[in-house]
């Protein structure tokens, strides 16, 4: 299973899920459910934005996990 790393990088970074919401032009329920891995799937441009916001590749925002 693959998992979105948005709150971890967030943490690394010193900055809050409502700093990115903010930058985000999402409703906060799918913002939410998106960082939280509550979703089957991601726009690519949902992901292009976070990977410009947080300033980090693209793979950095997933994890392979074994659940």
């Amino acid at each position: 299973m693959v998992r979105l790393r948005v709150l971890d990088i967030l943490k690394e970074q010193n900055h809050t899920k409502y700093w990115l919401y903010k930058q985000m032009n999402l409703s906060y329920q799918n913002f939410n459910r998106m960082v939280t891995n509550q979703t089957n799937s991601i726009r690519f441009e949902n992901l292009d934005a976070l990977s410009r916001i947080l300033n980090c590749p693209i793979g950095d925002l997933f994890e392979k996990t074994d659940s």
